[in-house]
């Protein structure tokens, strides 16, 4: 069941003089995530560690962005992130089980969001502020099954448009193309949370950009009988251009 997430704790914009581009400007980036995962899912009252019992490792980290930002007064400027995070393993749930399934299991999960940011730069000089707001399409589904058999098997899946706030700083370094900065996205609401953070450093060069840090990612989320909460963390590099 798709659950819409109505409020954002507190509103976002606007709260200083905003800032307009010169000129109109383009970017985007793709970015590899070395990420562990932790934590716990539920469904129909049975939990799952989803590190210590299923032993999960990741197997494909994909994340890709692209921005529009112009220098039209009032309207917003436009991020569009993706974010896939494929995870399996095998592990032993025992005989107390999990949803119906006991013993060795083969276990994947799956989480993936697409991200529209609308944005305003706040401060856009050597010190770079933006605020905004952003509709996360998020899914995850966790697959258990019994190991050598494939049956029976249990499937926990959460799926929901969630409107989140957004935080994007960064601070250059004069005269060396050198920056350091940090980004998110948040909100809490109703007993479900969802945080995502990265801080990086970033040297560019030309229209050439590179980036590294660390991404922390916090998700618990609840659907009917379903539940997700776990963690994701690690850290990153990417490589963009800009125009």
């Amino acid at each position: 069941m798709r659950k819409l997430m109505l409020a954002v704790g507190g509103s976002l914009i606007l709260v200083a003089p905003l800032s307009q581009a010169d000129v109109v400007g383009l970017g985007a980036s793709v970015s590899y995530w070395d990420s562990d995962l932790s934590g716990k899912a539920a469904t129909n009252n049975d939990v799952v560690d989803v590190e210590n019992d299923l032993n999960l490792d990741s197997d494909t980290n994909a994340n890709a962005s692209l921005y529009l930002e112009h220098p039209v007064p009032l309207l917003p400027n436009v991020r569009l992130n993706y974010t896939l995070v494929e995870q399996s393993g095998r592990g032993d749930v025992g005989l107390a089980g999990f949803d119906g399934v006991t013993g060795e299991v083969q276990s994947d999960l799956d989480l993936e969001q697409l991200d529209l940011t609308l944005y305003y730069e706040v401060l856009d000089n050597w010190v770079n502020l933006d605020l905004g707001l952003t509709a996360r399409d998020f899914s995850g589904e966790l697959i258990v099954k019994e190991a050598l058999t494939g049956v029976p098997s249990s499937q926990t899946k959460v799926d929901a448009v969630i409107p989140m706030g957004y935080l994007a700083a960064r601070f250059d370094l004069p005269l060396t193309g050198l920056s350091v900065g940090a980004e998110g996205n948040f909100i809490s609401f109703d007993g479900d949370s969802l945080h995502d953070f990265n801080a990086y450093g970033q040297y560019e060069i030309s229209l050439i950009q590179f980036r590294a840090g660390y991404r922390q990612m916090s998700i618990d989320y609840e659907d009917d009988n379903d539940r997700l909460d776990v963690e994701i963390g690690g850290p990153f590099v990417s490589a963009g251009v800009s125009f």
